[in-house]
C-alpha cells in the first residue's frame, strides 16, 4: 500500500478543452494516464491530487471528470486548484463517491500519514503580486494552518526524538516564489515538521524552474505536474 501524487489532470470530457493543442507531455495525455495508473496503482493505494482536476466550469460539467478518477483504482485525495471553479462546498462533494476525499480546513489519514493541504496562491516574490494577491495569500495561509492544527491534533505531529512529523503538505501553487522574500508556506511546512510538499500549476520547461524542489531545511519539495510527471503518478512513500 502505498501513497503517489500527481497533478493537474485538466480533464475535459464535457467542455471543449482539449490538451494536445499544447503539444509535448499533454498529446494523448488522458490515455498515457489512464495506462500508467492502472499499471501502478493499486485499489489500497492512495492518490494525491494537488488542484485542476476539471476544466469544467460548473458543478454538473465536472461530473464526468471525477466519475473518470472514481473508476481509476485507489482512493484519492483532491484539493482545489485555479482552474477548478466547479469546486463547490466539500460536504457536497464528499458525498459523490466513497474513493474521492474533497480536502479542506482538516486532514485526511493514509498509511499512518496525514495529508494537510489547501490551494495555495501566487507569493510574495512573484513580478505580478499584489494587494489584492496579498490577502487570499493570508487567507490561503490560515486555511493550511487549520489543516495541519487538525492533524496535530489527531496525534500527527512532531516525534519527539527525530522532530518531524507523520504529515505530508499538498498545495497547487508552488510554495514559494522569491526565497528572499516572505515565505510563509515554507515557514509553516518547517514550524510543523513536515516531511514531503507536493504541489503542480507549473507547466512547460521554461516554468518547471520556478518551482522549489529538493530538500529544504528538512522538507522534501516535489513538482508533480502531469506534464512533467509525462503521465506517470509520482510514488511517495
Amino acid at each position: 500500500m502505498s501513497i503517489y501524487a500527481i497533478a493537474d489532470l485538466h480533464l475535459s470530457f464535457s467542455v471543449e478543452k482539449p490538451m494536445d493543442i499544447y503539444g509535448g507531455e499533454w498529446v494523448n495525455h488522458i490515455q498515457r494516464l489512464k495506462s500508467n495508473w492502472e499499471s501502478m496503482i493499486t485499489e489500497e493505494d492512495t492518490i494525491i491530487i494537488p488542484g485542476d482536476s476539471s476544466w469544467a466550469l460548473r458543478y454538473e460539467e465536472a461530473l464526468p471528470d471525477l466519475a473518470w478518477i472514481s473508476d481509476l483504482p485507489g482512493k484519492k485525495v483532491l484539493i482545489k486548484g485555479n482552474h477548478d471553479l466547479w469546486w463547490t462546498s466539500v460536504s457536497k462533494l464528499n458525498q459523490l463517491y466513497p474513493n474521492l476525499y474533497f480536502l479542506q480546513n482538516t486532514f485526511y489519514e493514509a498509511e499512518g500519514f496525514a495529508i494537510c493541504g489547501t490551494r495555495g496562491w501566487i507569493c510574495p516574490g512573484d513580478d505580478d503580486f499584489t494587494q489584492h494577491d496579498q490577502k487570499i495569500y493570508k487567507r490561503e495561509l490560515g486555511r493550511l494552518k487549520l489543516s495541519l492544527d487538525a492533524a496535530v491534533k489527531a496525534g500527527f505531529g512532531k516525534d519527539g526524538q527525530e522532530g518531524r512529523s507523520r504529515i505530508i503538505g499538498v498545495l497547487h501553487f508552488p510554495p514559494v516564489a522569491d526565497l528572499s522574500k516572505s515565505a510563509g508556506f515554507l515557514d509553516l511546512f518547517e514550524e510543523y515538521g513536515v516531511i514531503k510538499v507536493v504541489y503542480g500549476h507549473l507547466h512547460g520547461k521554461d516554468a518547471y524552474g520556478n518551482g522549489i524542489k529538493g530538500i529544504r531545511n528538512g522538507v522534501e519539495y516535489i513538482l508533480t505536474s502531469t506534464d512533467y510527471l509525462k503521465c506517470m503518478p509520482y510514488r511517495l512513500l
